[in-house]
Order: structure tokens, then sequence, then C-alpha cells
């Protein structure tokens, strides 16, 4: 089981084998409505890219910036949006929703995961009103920090929710459900804005505005969702966790799964200080993969700066506006191929190989642009159709291997590491430094596209290469192994396992744990 530790853990060990159950329609649909909680996501990150291009919104708020595109509207340039007014438009929701997410903890682990998908919706809708209705910068700075604490709450709860209602052996294709409805807002966002641009002068606000309709519906049906059977647990609600559990997995028999769930809970109480305890060593391979590395890599890669900027960078390489966002609509729509390709294989061939491979192929396609850029652009004439077409295919190669790799994984691995005494402090964490490098990212790369020029894709290329060694050396395969039971794959890690076992519950846990195994033999 989960207690991050094998005293916490022994009882689960090889239980895993009883557990039953089948795919019930109630199942289903939990996880249809939990996951959509990604929408909000995607649709932000989508119509704020499409929106910070459009020219309405540029005279409105950004005159300056307005003004520097229209004063060359033929020539490509590297440095025609560079506006850090722009980019805190888009990167202030990310830092509201790195604030937010430890009061999300809160909610998550004392009201569940369903009160933390439901405050993320109310907050994000209040934020599309605000931002549809903006007549000053103040007003859509304020509108963005409701959406954040929306994300902020919702990218809490929501990886939980599906990783925690799934049975193991599907575990990583239901969470990828996330990153799925991720991608369809972003994909959604793009074909909207893409009609709404020719909405002069008030298209801008329809696609800020429309946040509100994922928002209404993911509120809506989280009123129908039931409470993960590992949360009622935690909270003591031991006879309708069982309830649940029976109704989601289609059998009363349970007993394994349900006693593995009250085992953890018992180690997770005995713990204190949740966000003290990740600095545990018996805890330290969660903490580095986890709480840092990963999502920081996530967003390392480059991929948000291609999803925030996609119009802007394709208008800075001399597409038209229409161009420009009919081209993010084909980026989207490979984000959404990568996700579903992601969600078949991920169980299948496991976390590693999607990772590797895809970064093989995410370096290929940066290196590609960046010798394409460093040759053709940047000396005030249009690209040649041929030299575009090729940008275009390799962005998407970028897009669709992040797709079906570091996008979903990014969520998924993450929540699948940590004990159930911490899961709450982690996910805190995992999406606290994730909004960070979000908003760094989204703050510097119009400078960075600047001043590097053509080098912010070499810098990309090089630090996916150092994120491909990261999980070469550190990654254990975690598919198709329960949820309470990941922890034991770090005790048999050629690195971890040095680390873990110097940690004194960590030893008292496996002395208690030879004994179960004894006793129950006996």
């Amino acid at each position: 089981m989960a207690g991050g530790f094998i005293g916490g853990g022994g009882a689960a060990a090889g239980r895993a084998e009883l557990y039953e159950g089948k795919i019930t329609g109630y199942f289903i649909l939990a996880c249809i409505v939990g996951s959509f909680g990604g929408s909000l996501f995607g649709y932000d990150l989508g119509v704020s890219s499409g929106v910070t291009s459009m020219d309405d919104f540029l005279r409105k708020f950004f005159p300056d910036v307005y003004r520097r595109k229209q004063a060359h509207p033929h020539e490509t340039d590297y440095c025609r949006y560079d506006s850090q007014l722009l980019t805190l438009f888009t990167s202030s929701l990310y830092f509201a929703g790195l604030v937010s997410t430890f009061g999300a903890s809160y909610v998550t682990k004392r009201r569940g995961r369903r009160a933390s998908i439901m405050v993320g919706a109310t907050s994000f809708f209040l934020g599309g009103a605000i931002n549809a209705a903006a007549v000053n910068i103040a007003m859509l700075i304020v509108g963005r920090v409701l959406l954040g604490v929306g994300i902020g709450f919702g990218n809490q709860a929501v990886p939980l929710y599906l990783s925690e209602i799934a049975p193991y052996r599907i575990r990583g294709a239901v969470n990828q459900l996330f990153q799925l409805t991720t991608c369809l807002g972003i994909l959604v966002a793009d074909i909207i804005n893409y009609f709404t641009d020719r909405l002069h002068p008030w298209g801008w606000r329809l696609s800020l505005g429309l946040a509100m309709g994922p928002a209404t519906a993911i509120f809506v049906g989280a009123l129908f969702l039931p409470e993960t059977p590992n949360s009622l647990v935690e909270r003591g609600h031991l006879e309708e966790a069982r309830r649940v559990l029976e109704k989601v997995r289609g059998t009363r028999k349970v007993d394994a799964e349900f006693e593995d769930l009250k085992e953890a809970s018992e180690a997770a109480r005995a713990v204190p200080g949740t966000f003290r305890n990740l600095l545990a060593l018996r805890n330290r391979p969660q903490l580095v993969i986890g709480a840092l590395g990963i999502p920081a890599f996530q967003q390392l890669s480059g991929m948000n700066s291609i999803l925030f900027y996609s119009p802007v960078i394709f208008r800075s390489l001399g597409f038209g506006s229409s161009a420009a966002l009919y081209s993010s609509i084909i980026t989207g729509s490979m984000l959404v191929v990568g996700a579903l390709l992601s969600m078949v294989a991920v169980d299948r061939l496991g976390r590693r190989f999607l990772f590797i491979e895809a970064g093989i192929q995410m370096i290929s396609s940066m290196v590609v642009i960046a010798v394409i850029l460093a040759l053709k652009f940047g000396k005030g004439e249009e690209l040649s159709k041929g030299v575009s077409t090729v940008l275009v295919v390799a962005i998407c190669l970028f897009v669709v291997a992040y797709g079906w790799s570091w996008g979903p994984l990014g969520w998924l691995v993450p929540s699948e590491l940590f004990p159930l005494e911490m899961r709450s402090a982690g996910q805190s964490v995992v999406v606290c430094v994730n909004l960070f490098w979000t908003a760094a990212v989204a703050q510097c790369f119009l400078a960075a596209l600047c001043h590097l020029r053509w080098g912010v894709f070499m810098l990309f290329a090089s630090l996916i290469f150092v994120m491909s060694i990261f999980v070469i050396l550190l990654l254990p395969e975690t598919k198709q192994v329960p949820i309470e039971e990941i922890w034991m794959l770090f005790d048999r890690h050629w690195y971890w396992k040095r680390i873990v076992r110097r940690d004194p519950k960590y030893q008292q846990g496996n002395l208690h744990h030879q004994q179960q195994e004894m006793s129950s033999r006996a």
C-alpha cells in the first residue's frame, strides 16, 4: 500500500492479483465528468494564444504592440510582439494558479477531490465573465487571476481523482483523459478564435467569455460525481467508501482493494506534517521525480511556448492573421492525435518508452526549426511557401510527440508516485512547480525569441536532451502497478534503493513487513 515505506505497505504487497471488478457505466460517467476539468486549462491555453494576436484586442489594450506590428505588416520580425505587459496578460493566470494550489491542497484533502473541482469551476466562470467585460488592463488581470485560481484547483484535483478511481490495469489511459480534454479544449479554442477574429471589434470578447461554458458544465456535472473511495477512506467515511467502490467496480467482491485503501489511510494518519514529510529520505524519489523534475521539465520542453504564442509565432514568421490562426488549429489537432495515441499505448508500451521516443522526436524537430530560422529568417523578407511548410510540419511533429509523452505523462506519473498520506500535498507541489515554470516560460518566451532569435529553439532542444537522460536514469516503469504499491519500485531501483533504505522509518517498516509475512504464512 501507500505508506511511502515498507511498514505502511506490507499488507498490500502482492494483494493486487485479488482485485476484482469490471468497467461499469457509473465508472465511465465519473471519468468523463471528472476529466473535463482539463478542458478549463486547455481552453485558456488556446484562447489566450489566439486573442493576443487579434488586432482588435491589441488595439484596445496593447496599442504599442499593435503599432509595431502594423509598421511592417509583411516582414518577418523576431521582436514584433516583444512586450512584457502583453506576456503578463498570459502569465498572470499561472502565477495565480501557483499560489492557489496550496489552498486547493487543503480543500482536496479535507473536503474531497470533487469539492476542489467545483471550486475551480466556479472561479473559472467568474474569471471568464470579467475578462469578457474588460474595459482596461486591470480588469483583464483580475479576470486572469480568477481563471488561475480555477486552474490551480482543477489541476490539483482532477489528476488525483482519475488515478484514484481507475482500476490499476488501465490507470494510465484513464488518467490521460485529463490531457485529452486539455487538448480538446485547446482545439476548440483555436477554432473559436479562427471565427471570432472576423467579428470586429468584439470577437475577442466572445472568445474570452465562452470560457464560462465549460466551467458551467463541469460544475453541474460535479454535482452528480462520486467522490473517490481513497478520499472517503482518508476522511473516515468507510461505509460510503465501500459503497462507492462496489458501485464503481460493479461487484461486491472488493475486499482486497478496500483493505489496501484502509491500510493506506491508517499509515497516512500515522504520519504528521505531510508537506514536511516530502523531505524524508524514504520519499526522496517522489520529491525529485514527481514534485520537482517532471512538472518543471514538462514546461521547459518549450511546448507551452508553442501553445501560448503559436498564432504570434506564425504571424512573426510572415503568415497572415487568418493563416496564423488556421495553423494553430492544425497544431491543436496534432495535440489531440498525440493524446489519443498515448491513451492506447501508455499501459502497453509503458511510460518510459513514450518519454524516450518522444524526446528523440522533439529534439529533432527543434533542431530543424532552429536551422531553418538561422538560415532563412529575420532578414526582412517573407519566407517562401516551401520553407514555411517545412516549419509547420516540424512544429506539428514536435507537438504530436509532446502530445503522447510529456503532455499527458507530466500529469499521470506524478499522480501515481505519491503515497496516500502525502498525495494531496505532493500534488500541490506538482501543480505549483508546473505553474511556476509555465508562468516563467510564458513571461520570458517572447523576450527570449527577440534576443536569442533562433537560438531559443536550440535551448529547448538541449533541455529536452537533459529531460530524456533524467527519465532514463531515475524513473522506474509504473505501468500496471497498483497505485498503493508504487513505493515498491523504488526499493528495487538501482539508484533510489540506496537512498530510501537509509531512512530509519523505512528500516522499521521493513522489519514489521517481514513479521507480517511470517505471521500470515504460519
